[in-house]
């Protein structure tokens, strides 16, 4: 049966069926075809599937960007990055990178992060010279440090998917995070030097003081989301309603930008967006269940433990592996599917379950910028009005910087485990 699912499930992915009715499919006509279960046990599974409190972050982080994008947040946290390294030549490309890795710490979303930042970053890049596809690379790259540094919306889901502490994941992301912004700043300051590209990047740049007190209000956010989590004050569900109360007051009574009749179009457009990755999850779910109740994790996590001479072989199959699933399988997907079975795996060889999460995580973060079905890239391209073939020309490097950095991650794992076992081991 387990077989069937997964040809099935492969063949409408062929098709361009959309993933979670693909992997809803699959899992239906396993259970008709193959079991004596009757089929409202599949609505049963789809239940329970989302009947897990820590989801319901998700919708809620997804809702704080979206106000923090029409709020004012951004723009503000745009300048801030800017007061710090646009001075340079090639300050405005480590603009980019520096506000997504703030917004990151708030929104825990990539695509969240594309929209809202790549809609004042992408034209600036462009107004400065800045090949458009350079552009519009760059920020689908840089946006995809929204699902490693805290909160992330994948880290809930291999969290809950494996019973893995999800504070312990989100303390992993940070190092991880920190390590990749740095590598992307250094390759686009190189890159601007040989391309001679921005040397006009200082102009209109506001004083650090000035850009402070202009960004304090957005800075505090994450202070007070991340800091209630490790504080002990809140869940990260919790957490996810105070962000969005946070930036509504912020928002509509402070920056005074966000205004009532802003509210039902965010809250459409947060609600589609939670039921795109919600419908997913459920779907998954289902999938899950069924290779569960065959036997699939234990068995394929034995085979995997015979066939790879050791952890640091078991660690490479896994990325290599990771990155072509990234390529078509989206990423909440990917984690709920096939989570269980190689964290089953990585146990065996005993791998850290955080640290095998946090390269989970980073490598599926990959998918997100690599065609042909990178969702970042189409967010990117949607709004630098490019297509991604014009983008493939700056995206090798980009992908070859954080593959390395990967690498690094995947080899040194104090990267990833210093702050938990430093804070709350």
């Amino acid at each position: 049966m387990s077989g069937m699912m997964l040809t099935m499930m492969l063949v409408l992915f062929a098709a361009a069926v959309p993933v979670a009715v693909a992997i809803g499919i699959s899992a239906i006509i396993g259970l008709a075809g193959y079991t004596n279960f009757p089929l409202i046990v599949a609505a049963q599974q789809l239940f329970v599937s989302l009947d897990k409190f820590p989801l319901a972050a998700i919708p809620f982080f997804i809702l704080a960007g979206n106000l923090m994008d029409v709020g004012g947040i951004s723009r503000r946290l745009v300048e801030f990055a800017k007061s710090i390294v646009g001075g340079v030549q090639g300050g405005l490309p480590c603009t980019c990178i520096v506000t997504c890795m703030i917004f990151a710490a708030i929104s825990g979303s990539s695509v969240a992060t594309t929209f809202a930042i790549g809609a004042i970053m992408i034209p600036a890049l462009i107004k400065h010279g800045y090949p458009v596809p350079f552009a519009a690379a760059l920020q689908a790259t840089a946006a995809e440090l929204g699902v490693i540094i805290p909160p992330s919306i994948p880290m809930i889901l291999y969290g809950v998917t494996t019973q893995t502490s999800i504070p312990e994941m989100f303390m992993a992301g940070f190092l991880p995070g920190f390590l990749i912004g740095a590598a992307l700043i250094v390759t686009v300051l190189i890159w601007c030097r040989i391309k001679g590209w921005g040397k006009h990047d200082g102009d209109g740049r506001l004083p650090f003081g000035a850009a402070l007190r202009q960004a304090g209000w957005a800075l505090l956010m994450p202070i007070v989301v991340l800091g209630g989590i490790y504080g002990g004050v809140t869940t990260p569900t919790e957490a996810s309603v105070v962000a969005v109360v946070y930036a509504l007051i912020v928002g509509m009574m402070i920056h005074r930008e966000l205004k009532p009749r802003d509210l039902w179009p965010i809250f459409k457009k947060s609600v589609i967006s939670s039921a795109v990755i919600m419908f997913i999850i459920a779907c998954a779910g289902l999938f899950s269940w069924l290779l569960n109740r065959q036997g699939v994790p234990d068995a394929a996590a034995a085979w995997l433990v015979a066939t790879f001479d050791g952890p640091g072989w078991y660690l490479l199959g896994v990325n290599l592996f990771l990155f072509v699933v990234g390529m078509f399988v989206e990423t909440s997907a990917s984690i709920i599917v096939l989570a269980p079975i190689l964290a089953e795996a990585a146990e065996r060889f005993g791998i850290d379950g955080v640290h095998f999460g946090t390269i989970m995580v980073v490598n599926l973060a990959l998918g997100m910028i690599t065609p042909p079905f990178g969702v970042n890239l189409f967010a990117a391209a949607q709004v630098a009005n490019t297509s991604i073939d014009k983008m493939m020309r700056y995206l090798p490097i980009f992908i070859a910087v954080i593959f390395a950095c990967l690498m690094v991650i995947t080899y040194v794992p104090m990267i990833s485990l210093a702050l938990p076992t430093l804070f709350l081991r």
